[in-house]
Formats: C-alpha cells, sequence, structure tokens
C-alpha cells in the first residue's frame, strides 16, 4: 500500500483558509465530505476569542456563495450535519444542520449560485427541549433529545430519565422541506447517541449515563416497530413489539430483563461508527475493535495495537466494502472483517487524518494539513476468503493442543509456532490448506511426497470443509422461505462434525446452542449420526460406531457442567427423545446400556455407568421438564424397568403400587423375578407386605405363590404377615363380617405348598438316602 496525493487543497475554494485551519493545531471536532466528495464542511470550536463556526469548502474552485455560520456560546452549536437523497433530482442531495435547541436548517448547493438555504424547521415540538444526537434513516430523522423536568428534582435517577429518542420524516418536494408528525420512539430513558444503518438504529448509551443502563445496547427496527436488547459481553438478550404508545417507556421495554442486566458489567466502549454492511462497529479502550450486527449478536473484528486508549485519545474508523480502515495515532489499519486478518498496516507521517468519501470501495482517501491523499488496496478473491483464517486456526488450534501437554511455564503463540520448527504438524497442514484452497491451479505433484500422500488422505476431509462453508454462505444469502431447509442441512453436518472430534467443553457448549436453536433439526441430525430406526419386530436399533457411543456417553467434570445451562450430550439427547420421540426414550436407554456393559465392566469407574447411571440421568431430564402429567408418571416407570436394576426395579414396583396398578404389578414381579434370587425375595417379601394390608392382591395370589423363594419357610411368611398387619382400635372379632381382614384360608394355599416342598437340606441328602441299598451289605471276612 502507498499513499498517493491527489489534492494539495488549491483546487477548493478558499483553499489557502482551508490549510490554515488544519494547521492551526487545533484538531477540528467534525469533519464531513459530500456523497459527491465535492464539499468538506469543517466544524470547528476554537478557543476564545475567535468563535465556533461551522465552514463549507467546495472543491474545484467552484463559484458561488459559501456557507460558513458561527454562534456566540452559550448559544445552542450544532449537533448534527445529515446530508439526504433529494427524491425530486436524482444524484442529488441536501444538507441538514440541526441545531441543540431543535432549529433544522436545510440547504442545497446549486452550480453557479452556491449554497442557498432552502428552508428553516422547528424538528422539537417543545421549546425547552434540546438535542443530543441526530442521525437520519432513510427518508426520516431520528433524535434523541432532553426534556429538562418542570420542578427541579433531587431524585438523580429520575433527573436520569428525562431523555426521549423521537422520529420524523423530513419530505423534500418541488415546493419545498416539510416535516411529517412527530413520533416518540422511547419516552422516559437515559441519553443514548443514535446511529443510524440503512435499516435499523443503534441506541448506545452515553459517556456520562446512568451506571445501571450503560450495560446494554438497542437496536430500533423501524419496519417492524421493535427493539431488540443487547449486551456484547452476552449478546442478544430480548426482543419486543411496540404495540401501543405506552410500551415505548424505557422501563416497561426492560421489566422482564432487569435481573439478568443487573449482573452484566458496564459497557468498554472508546469509538463507535456503523459500518457500510449495517452492523456496528465498537472499539473498547483496551483496542478490541468488534461489530453487534443488527439482529443482536456480536463478534471480534481485530485488536489494536499499544496501550490502552485514553478517553481523549482520537480513532479514525470507516468502511470501505469488506476493509475496516482505522487510524490510531498516527498509523492506518487495514482489515478485512469477514476473517478479521490485517490486510495493510502503514505508519502515517501526517499527524492529523480525517477520512473522506470515496467513489470506489478499493479506494480510501484522508485529509491531511498537506493535501488529500489516496491509497488503493486489492480487495481478497471469493475463493481465498476463508484460507487466511482457516490456517490461522489450525496454529491457534495447535497452540492450544501444545500447551495443554507442556511442562513448561512459557506461553505459546502463534508466532513461536510458525518461526520455531520444532512442531511441524501444523506447517505441513498450513501448506496443504494453501495449497487446496487458495492455489487450486497449482498440481499436486508441486507438493512434498509426504505432503502429498497426507493430502490424499485428508482430501475428503477438505471437501466436506469446503461443502460446510458453501452451506453457511448459502444459509446467509438464502430467501427467508429457504433458510429452514438450509438450516436443517446445516445442524446435521455440525452435529455430525462434534461427534467425530473431541467432546471438549467448548464444543459441548456449542451443541448445547445447537440444540436450543435448532431442535428439531438437531433431533433429525442425530437420528442420522446415531443411526435409529425400527427394525421389523417395532425393536429400536441403532448401528452407531463405537466412537460415536462415547462421544454420546461422555460426562464432563461437574465444574464443567451447570455454566449457562450447559448439559451433558446423553441428557441433550434425552430431552429431544422427549419433545420428538417419547416413546423411543426408554429403548434408547436399553441400548445405551447395553453398549455400557459390552465396553466397560460392571462397576468401572472410568466407564459412565461408574459415576451416574444412566437410567438416573435420563430421569432427571425428565424431572426439568416444565409441566408434568400422567404420561410422565408412566415414562418414569419405563426408564426405572428399563435399567433392569434391583433398585430401580424395586422403586418401580412401589411406585405402582402406589398408583394401585394391580396387574401391572404383577406383571412385573413376574418378568424380574427371574432376574435374581436376591431380586426375587426382595419382590416377593415386598408383595406379601402389601397382601397382609389390604385385599386388592387377592385375585391375582395364584400368580403370586409360585414366586415365593426356595429359602423362605412357613415361620418366616408368618413372621412378615403379622409385621405388616393393619392397625386397628377395635378388639379383633373371630367372624367378621368385613371383607377387608385377612384369614388363614387365604394363606393355606401358600403354606401348603411351602410344608410340602422339599427342604433345602433335603435335597443336599437326597442322593444318599435314595441309594438301592441300605445298609450297605457286610464286607467279606478275611480268613
Amino acid at each position: 500500500m502507498k499513499l498517493r496525493q491527489v489534492s494539495d487543497l488549491s483546487d477548493f475554494s478558499r483553499g489557502h483558509w482551508l490549510r490554515e485551519l488544519l494547521c492551526r493545531g487545533e484538531e477540528p471536532s467534525h469533519v464531513q465530505s459530500s456523497p459527491d466528495g465535492q464539499h468538506v464542511l469543517l466544524l470547528l470550536k476554537s478557543r476564545p476569542p475567535a468563535l465556533p463556526r461551522l465552514v463549507a469548502f467546495q472543491r474545484h474552485s467552484i463559484a458561488g456563495a459559501d456557507l460558513e455560520r458561527s454562534w456566540q456560546p452559550p448559544q445552542p452549536a450544532p449537533v448534527g450535519l445529515l446530508f439526504l437523497q433529494s427524491p425530486v433530482v436524482p444524484d442529488s442531495w441536501v444538507l441538514a444542520v440541526v441545531w441543540e435547541h431543535g432549529r433544522t436548517e436545510v440547504w442545497h448547493f446549486v452550480v453557479a449560485v452556491g449554497w442557498q438555504l432552502l428552508q428553516t424547521l422547528e424538528l422539537c415540538q417543545g421549546a425547552r427541549a434540546r438535542v443530543v444526537s441526530v442521525c437520519s434513516q432513510g427518508a426520516s430523522l431520528v433524535w434523541c433529545e432532553e426534556r429538562p423536568p418542570l420542578g427541579a428534582h433531587s431524585d438523580v435517577s429520575k433527573c436520569a430519565f428525562r431523555f426521549c429518542v423521537c422520529a420524523r420524516a423530513l419530505e423534500l418536494g418541488e415546493q419545498g422541506v416539510r416535516l411529517g408528525t412527530a413520533r416518540i420512539v422511547l419516552h422516559n430513558s437515559p441519553e443514548y447517541q443514535v446511529l443510524a444503518s440503512p435499516q435499523h438504529v443503534f441506541l448506545v448509551p452515553a459517556a456520562a449515563g446512568f451506571a445501571t443502563t450503560s450495560k446494554f445496547l438497542l437496536i430500533w427496527h423501524p419496519e417492524k416497530a421493535e427493539f431488540t436488547i443487547t449486551a456484547p459481553s452476552a449478546g442478544f438478550i430480548h426482543s419486543k413489539v411496540l404495540r401501543s404508545s405506552s410500551d415505548s417507556d424505557f422501563k416497561k421495554l426492560l421489566l422482564g430483563s432487569v435481573g439478568l442486566l443487573s449482573g452484566f458489567a458496564p459497557l468498554d466502549i472508546h469509538s463507535s461508527t456503523v459500518s457500510n454492511s449495517g452492523g456496528l462497529l465498537l472499539v473498547s479502550t483496551k483496542g478490541s475493535v468488534s461489530v453487534v450486527e443488527p439482529d443482536g449478536t456480536q463478534r471480534h473484528v481485530f485488536d489494536l495495537e499499544g496501550d490502552p486508549l485514553a478517553q481523549g485519545s482520537p480513532v479514525q474508523l470507516k468502511t470501505f466494502g469488506s476493509i475496516l480502515a482505522c487510524v490510531l495515532a498516527g498509523v492506518l489499519y487495514l482489515v478485512d472483517q469477514n476473517s478479521g486478518r490485517l490486510v495493510e498496516k502503514e505508519v502515517l507521517s501526517m499527524k492529523e487524518v480525517h477520512f473522506l468519501e470515496s467513489q470506489g470501495e478499493d479506494s480510501i482517501q484522508l485529509l491531511s494539513q498537506s493535501g488529500i491523499y489516496s491509497c488503493s488496496f486489492s480487495k481478497p478473491e471469493d475463493d481465498s476468503r476463508p484460507e487466511p483464517c482457516l490456517v490461522e486456526m489450525v496454529f491457534e488450534e495447535a497452540c492450544r493442543y501444545y500447551q495443554r501437554r507442556s511442562l513448561s511455564s512459557s506461553k505459546l503463540t502463534v508466532e513461536k509456532l510458525k518461526k520455531g520448527g520444532t512442531f511441524q504438524a501444523p506447517v505441513v497442514l498450513a501448506a496443504i490448506l494453501q495449497h487446496s484452497l487458495h492455489q487450486k491451479q497449482k498440481p499436486a505433484r508441486s507438493l512434498q511426497d509426504s505432503y502429498a500422500k497426507l493430502l490424499s488422505t485428508v482430501n475428503l476431509e477438505l471437501q466436506s470443509y469446503m461443502s460446510l462453508e458453501l452451506l453457511k454462505t448459502c444459509v446467509v444469502c438464502a430467501p427467508e422461505s429457504e433458510v429452514e431447509s438450509y438450516c436443517k442441512e446445516l445442524v446435521e453436518q455440525e452435529v455430525s462434525r462434534i461427534l467425530q472430534s473431541d467432546m471438549d467443553k467448548d464444543n459441548l457448549a456449542y451443541l448445547n446452542s445447537v440444540f436450543a436453536s435448532f431442535p428439531k433439526a438437531a433431533w433429525k441430525a442425530t437420528r442420522s449420526c446415531l443411526q435409529l430406526q425400527q427394525n421389523g419386530d417395532g425393536l429400536l436399533v441403532a448401528r452407531a460406531t463405537p466412537e460415536v457411543w462415547k462421544k454420546v456417553l461422555c460426562q464432563p467434570q461437574l465444574e464443567e457442567v451447570g455454566q449457562n445451562g450447559m448439559v451433558p450430550l446423553f441428557e441433550l439427547i434425552c430431552a429431544s427423545f422427549l419433545r420428538f420421540k417419547p416413546k423411543w426414550l426408554p429403548s434408547f436407554v436399553e441400548l445405551t446400556q447395553q453398549y455400557v456393559s459390552s465396553s466397560w465392566s460392571y462397576g468401572s469407574k472410568e466407564g459412565p455407568e461408574g459415576r451416574v447411571p444412566l437410567y438416573k440421568r435420563a430421569l432427571g431430564v425428565l424431572a426439568r421438564k416444565n409441566k408434568h402429567g400422567e404420561a410422565d408418571e408412566e415414562m418414569e416407570l419405563e426408564l426405572l424397568l428399563c435399567s433392569k436394576r434391583p433398585k430401580a426395579v424395586l422403586q418401580a414396583l412401589h411406585l405402582l403400587i402406589h398408583l394401585k396398578q394391580w396387574q401391572r404389578v404383577v406383571e412385573v414381579a413376574e418378568k424380574f423375578s427371574k432376574l435374581s434370587p436376591l431380586l426375587n425375595k426382595e419382590i416377593f417379601i415386598t408383595l406379601l407386605a402389601e397382601f397382609a394390608q389390604h385385599r386388592e392382591l387377592d385375585p391375582y395370589l395364584d400368580r403370586l405363590w409360585p414366586l415365593c423363594p426356595a429359602e423362605l419357610t412357613a415361620s418366616d411368611i408368618l413372621t412378615t404377615v403379622l409385621q405388616h398387619l393393619p392397625h386397628s382400635q377395635e378388639d379383633p372379632v373371630p367372624f367378621s363380617s368385613e371383607g377387608s381382614q385377612l384369614t388363614v384360608g387365604l394363606l393355606k394355599p401358600l403354606l401348603q405348598r411351602v410344608v410340602q416342598r422339599p427342604s433345602v437340606q433335603d435335597e443336599m441328602y437326597s442322593d444318599a438316602l435314595q441309594s438301592s441299598t441300605f445298609p450297605p451289605p457286610t464286607p467279606p471276612r478275611e480268613h
């Protein structure tokens, strides 16, 4: 990049005076050029005895009346210079000068005549109103005005909310200029700086604003009559449509977000401006440049070099196409907004410079004391745009990887990694990426043999990456009707990609956001990755690889979970089952347990079952549902029973008893008594205790008595029955008419079965007792 002088200011009317004003050592408070670049306006706040003034200079020595306005403090000063497009004459414009007291002067420049005052209008409706900030949005003027209270308020909080944001159409026609009806966009608000993009208006809190309201930004969408609340530290927070004039109250707008906003740190904003793409560019006092999109999301762009910025240190920002130009401390930075890559860095010889409007997106014009300079830059080609960012990501990921495994306390940086030569893997991968993405015309044989072999290995991965980037581009550029179909495909590829990589905290947090933003698409992607389907018998089967199962069962450390509502992947999938296919959830938990039992030994602390059993994790997801009904009770039963764990089966049995579903109680007892003798004994004793208390199980006694364990004796049975008989306040009657009492006749079949059954000791000696001859014959005597 090389600066080229295009004007020494001699081609301007009164060019010598323009040079003199720029060389006085007092930097103009505001410099602005007209859309066609033929006029330069300077707003000067001179020291006494000189008066502050507004001066316009015409290029190419255009003759005519000059525009020069001065005022004597404390008279109102100009707060905004706005160039508005004229609908009457194509490619023509007018200049609106807005003063603090709301007076608006509309000027028009005519060749050979000069500047003409078309009309003077009153922007504000109140005589005591004071304009603090103004911008133009489409054909309307949007401003923030102060409305002082009628009485002197001692309450500081009430004084802080004495501002309001208003909008008013400015109609330019052949008959003159006319202001439309004023409407209040936001009232009872703190002081805001208003900045307009083509479709939205950003409201940035003033530096001296109230502390509690300086933690977030507001974005007004005029076409939707909607406000978006966003905080750079947290992103999008809330949006609200203003359906009536009462909704435009500032406190009502924040009513549902006060608790969340109170925990945020105050905004760190040194400078702000609007980019030509419609985003809000913010520069923090630490030199960090970020962009806030109209939907409330924030993206980091670049970090400026040097010490933290002081409050009065000037920072010049302007966008030219996709390039962000920034001037700080005599250094010009050119940054690609899409990738955050530093394109050029130039140390300027001029002390003070100001950006002017350029006719093209590939050149920049700067106004300095010695003239106007221009510099051109080459825009990156579309095919190579993702490449620098991707290569940088390779080195950044390599830094994190090697730093975790390093025993050294020194920090490993990307520069050290590129120059050190110790670690060759990222260097090789970066070379392959540059070859395949940036130099597609270059044949593969130009790479080293080892590089070419690795390229053939990762070729499919590169193709997947390129298709994913293309799909992301389609999502951004697609019309609203096609976005949903693209998002489904994008989510499926993203979920599949993460399941094939390390399930660290960052990837897990990303998956949580994907499942929250696109629940249906994430559910379909999960089914596809796990290959879940029903077989011919109606049973759920999964054909996922062991590596995918390990990612599903991965459970981070406790300190990594629960932050911002982040949950493990298994819980995410269970929540999707509950939402879209609840009948499959027990079968999925059972399938997962089958994989665990085949991969880890029972009770192993390395496996997922060594921490919290899977059925309990699934029950935890069920418990977090907002609404609970009969279907949830049934789901809880199914999850307990599908685990086949003794404690879970007994818990399900007690739940069925509590629900008095006696038919299912007996079915569960018959099915799960076969799993183990110990579980059989626990189930039978539980049901025997219920049998002693009421007569609900009497119709099923012929199915319960065969479940009696072999080691239970008649004495054990009678002891259990006596321990669980219901307590009565009256003396027992031998022949009661009530049918709820337990009788010996009901116990008789069980006792007979136990008494007639051979004891355990009899079975032990049965072989000896059944000998063919008893006692054995006498052995022959020896003579």
